[in-house]
């Protein structure tokens, strides 16, 4: 099951965010202990006055060829499990997501 909703303004997509991890990447979809798919997210920035928020936003919009005014963080301003909710085409941005997540970190995609 995708860790993403979609909705006529666009989707809405659940995440798992590792702050300072190194780099700023998608690694692709986990499935917690409850069984709630999430992307996985992971930005180098710290967790501390909304830095890691801040550049979670920018690497969705980056990624999903949007502008960042476009990406809004719905829940878990203080958690590693966030909801946010990207306005656009929702098709469009639910293939994007699942050829982003399909690849893993670093992957080439092969078409």
């Amino acid at each position: 099951m995708d860790p993403w909703r979609y909705s006529t303004e666009g989707i809405s997509i659940a995440l798992r965010v590792t702050p300072r991890g190194g780099r700023d990447d998608i690694d692709g979809i986990e499935t917690l202990a409850n069984g709630r798919s999430v992307v996985k997210v992971r930005v180098r920035a710290i967790a501390e006055g909304g830095e890691a928020n801040r550049a979670v936003t920018e690497l969705l919009a980056k990624a999903l060829g949007v502008p960042k005014a476009r990406v809004k963080l719905l829940s878990g301003v203080t958690s590693r499990l966030k909801q946010v909710a990207v306005d656009g085409d929702p098709r469009q941005l639910g293939d994007t997501l699942k050829k982003l997540t399909a690849t893993g970190p670093n992957q080439e995609t092969k078409d």
